[in-house]
């Protein structure tokens, strides 16, 4: 049986982001690159916020994210307050279905959820200027997609 999950998301550097994901009996890490896909953080943000609105008709999301040549498909499930994760991993940027591999999958309640991507998000936000995050990811923090998916995590809590 799975614990609680822990998310952690390192100060990126160079372009890149070292990311984590453990729940006690599985984990899975990996590093993430600033481009192809730009606005993957803040598109995650997004997710996260509509993942808690239960009144919501969409109850699937897909998150593209590479760490080159690999690609990622973050793939969340929403049913009722549960949530399930699955990582799955591509082994080029064609992302051939037949060639993906399931890497990582956590389920549990959606706000506890969000409560660890919460946590990592806030560390990167304290710790944006001294990180340089702007710099070393190479496109500016998502302020806006970090405001409201706290918004929205603080009213369901």
């Amino acid at each position: 049986m799975s614990g609680n999950l822990e998310v952690s998301f390192n100060s990126p550097q160079c372009g890149w982001m070292s990311i984590g994901f453990a729940d006690g009996v599985s984990e899975f890490h990996t590093t993430t690159a600033h481009a192809p896909h730009a606005f993957a953080l803040a598109e995650l943000m997004q997710i996260l916020t509509a993942l808690l609105d239960t009144s919501a008709p969409q109850h699937e999301y897909i998150l593209k994210w590479n760490r080159d040549p690999e690609e990622y498909d973050f793939r969340f499930v929403r049913s009722g307050t549960q949530v399930r994760l699955e990582i799955f991993q591509f082994p080029t940027d064609e992302r051939v279905p037949a060639e993906r591999e399931l890497v990582y999958s956590y389920t549990g309640e959606v706000v506890d959820v969000c409560r660890s991507f919460a946590a990592t998000f806030e560390q990167l936000y304290l710790d944006r200027d001294t990180d340089e995050f702007e710099f070393n990811w190479r496109q500016p923090f998502p302020y806006a997609e970090f405001e409201g998916f706290n918004e929205t995590l603080n009213k369901v809590i």
